[in-house]
C-alpha cells in the first residue's frame, strides 16, 4: 500500500497504518490503549479544533516546570512553556493521534525523530514534546474539573531564568538552564540553594576521591 506520510509534518491516516513510517501508531505514547488494558481516566484534554482528544491515567505529573527558553517561548507564542512531564504509558489519544504533526528544532525538520515537538495538523496547537523516554505535556489543553486538580500540575520549579520575558516572584527554585544542571539564582529559595552547594560539594569530594 502506497504511504500517506507527507513531508509538511501532516501525518494523516488516509491510507495504511503498515510500514515503518507509520509504526508510531502501535507505540506509546501514540497506541490506543483498548478497554480490556483497564485505563483509569484522570484527566481529558484537546487542542483548540478537538481533532485531537486525550485522556490522562495518572493523577499527579512526574514533575512540572516553566521553561523561559528562547525555542519555547516562540513556538508557543507565549513568555514561557508550562509542562508536566508524564509516562508515555500514561496518555491515551481518544481522537486524532492519525491527525499530528511533527517538529524536530534542532535540525528543523518535520519528520518523526526524537525528541520532537507535537501538535495538531489542523489547528497546530502544540499536543507535547516527545522524548526517547518520556512526554512533555501542556496542562492549559486538559479541562481541570476542580481547584485540586489544577493544583496537582503546580510547577517545582523554574528553567532558563535569565532569558525570561517577565519576572515571577514565586519563591520557586530558578535555575540558568536544565534543572539540577545548571545554577540556581534570584528568588530561589536559600535551602535549596544550599543544598545544590552540599550536592555539588560532595560530587566534588567524590571525583577527588576517585582521582586518589
Amino acid at each position: 500500500m502506497v504511504s500517506t506520510y507527507n513531508a509538511n509534518g501532516d501525518n494523516g491516516d488516509a491510507g495504511s497504518t503498515e510500514g515503518e513510517i507509520n509504526e508510531w501508531k502501535h507505540r506509546a505514547p501514540y497506541k490506543v490503549h483498548d478497554k480490556a488494558e483497564n485505563f483509569k481516566v484522570r484527566y481529558e484534554g484537546s487542542c483548540h479544533c478537538g481533532k485531537v482528544r486525550y485522556q490522562l491515567s495518572r493523577e499527579k505529573p512526574l514533575d512540572a516546570k516553566y521553561c523561559h527558553c528562547t525555542t519555547c517561548q516562540k513556538i508557543h507564542g507565549a513568555p514561557f512553556q508550562w509542562a508536566a512531564i508524564f509516562h508515555k504509558d500514561d496518555i491515551n489519544f481518544t481522537h486524532g493521534h492519525h491527525d499530528l504533526g511533527w517538529y524536530e528544532s534542532s535540525e528543523k525538520t518535520c519528520v518523526h525523530k526524537l525528541p520532537c515537538k507535537v501538535s495538531c495538523a489542523y489547528c497546530r496547537t502544540p499536543i507535547m514534546d516527545e522524548g526517547r523516554n518520556m512526554i512533555l505535556l501542556f496542562p492549559t489543553l486538559i479541562d481541570f474539573k476542580t481547584p485540586e486538580d489544577r493544583k496537582n500540575f503546580d510547577i517545582s520549579c523554574h528553567m532558563f531564568y535569565p532569558r525570561r520575558i517577565l519576572d515571577i516572584p514565586d519563591g520557586k527554585p530558578k535555575w540558568t538552564g536544565i534543572n539540577n544542571d545548571s545554577d540556581l539564582i534570584e528568588d530561589s529559595p536559600q535551602e535549596a540553594v544550599n543544598e545544590l552547594k552540599r550536592k555539588r560539594q560532595e560530587e566534588g569530594e567524590k571525583k577527588d576521591d576517585n582521582k586518589s
